[in-house]
């Protein structure tokens, strides 16, 4: 049993910055990999960003490389996206997802919108 809770979400103009947080109350959250996805309205749910148990990280899109973070801290927790730049096309309802392999075991966050206007 367990969960995910984000926060950070909220609405900004092009090229500022937002930094969403995702707090796992879930057991051995250093061995999960984590994860941000995003979905906007009238679109599929994408992989944004991934960081592993080993902190190697990987993004889903080319459009974010360069401009957004993700980072983990074991010790609270906690995944975060650092968001750089930002563009209307970043506009979307971001996820938090937390998975482990062995045992198979996922967990999703609510979602917290983040907004972007030009």
């Amino acid at each position: 049993q367990g969960y995910l809770v984000e926060s950070g979400g909220g609405s900004v103009k092009r090229g500022e910055s937002l930094t969403l947080s995702c707090r796992g109350i879930i057991d051995n959250f250093y061995a999960y990999e984590l994860a941000w996805y995003r979905q906007a309205a009238g679109q599929e749910r994408e992989l944004v960003a991934a960081i592993k148990s080993d902190f190697g990280r990987y993004y889903g899109l080319s459009s974010v490389v360069g401009r957004f973070t993700i980072s983990r801290d074991n010790a609270d927790n906690t995944a975060s996206l650092h968001m750089n730049a930002l563009e209307p096309e970043d506009t979307a309802v971001y996820y938090c997802h937390a998975e482990l392999y062995t045992p198979a075991r996922e967990f999703w966050g609510r979602g917290t919108l983040v907004t972007v206007s030009s």
